[in-house]
């Protein structure tokens, strides 16, 4: 028997009522899973910036030793802690969405400080995030610097589509390890920030330099584009940090 074309369409109004309900309470049950996934793998680059957590396979042991190293602050462009937002709200550096604050002018944006004491006491490193465009889309990074302020310990690099074999290997541990032991200042204490040169394999580089990616010069020039514009940004923290500790 042919339905009418009123209840054809209250049986698809109906079922896309039934259906988006299903899918609402999905999403919903299922957000706390994904907030703690995301937590996880923020802490997770935090710390691998600055140690070996390849072999640690317990999401709660990665968490439990975050709690234990790691404290974190948020500054502005001006190295002044800022811990509310505009509605008085408690602003969490681990929250604070990278991405979202790289649309923002730069004397808008918020930035993470996260402070690493790997024995407990004193601070060990000085972790930044850092995000800014590869060759075809966002590249990101976790900096970590000794308690100079200026001595690379450690580099955890990301990135959404860049080329494999070719960009892409920014990820891997042969090339994050060329930044360790470089430094950002001068000997004039101007802030140079870091280059990845062109080509590999090169010869007499400074403390300000390290080997590029052979085929990957795009990926390379936003790796420098990103340090040196996020260093800028951390200019006044680290400054204001090192008098402090003078």
């Amino acid at each position: 028997m042919r339905q009418s074309n009123l209840y054809v369409i209250l049986f698809a109004i109906g079922l896309t009522v039934v259906f988006g309900g299903a899918l609402s309470l999905t999403s919903v049950g299922l957000k706390p899973l994904q907030d703690k996934q995301v937590e996880l793998d923020t802490k997770k680059k935090i710390l691998g910036a600055v140690m070996d957590i390849s072999t640690i396979v317990d999401p709660n042991e990665i968490l439990s030793m975050y709690d234990e190293k790691v404290n974190a602050i948020v500054v502005d462009i001006n190295g002044n802690i800022v811990e509310t937002d505009d509605k008085g709200n408690p602003i969490v550096a681990e929250k604070v969405n990278i991405q979202k604050n790289y649309k923002l002018d730069p004397q808008e944006r918020l930035y993470p400080v996260f402070i690493f004491s790997g024995s407990g006491e004193g601070v060990d490193a000085y972790i930044f995030p850092t995000f800014g465009a590869g060759l075809w889309d966002w590249i990101s990074s976790y900096v970590a610097f000794g308690p100079d302020l200026n001595t690379v310990k450690g580099i955890a690099f990301d990135h959404k589509s860049e080329t494999p074999g070719l960009g892409a290997r920014i990820t891997e541990a042969t090339v994050q390890n060329r930044f360790i032991g470089k430094e950002i200042y001068n000997d004039k204490g101007e802030l140079v920030s870091i280059t990845m040169v062109k080509g590999e394999g090169n010869t007499g580089l400074s403390e300000h330099e390290v080997d590029g990616l052979s085929g990957a010069t795009m990926t390379a020039k936003g790796v420098n584009s990103m340090l040196e514009k996020y260093l800028e940004c951390y200019g006044a923290f680290i400054e204001k940090t090192k008098s402090q500790n003078s």
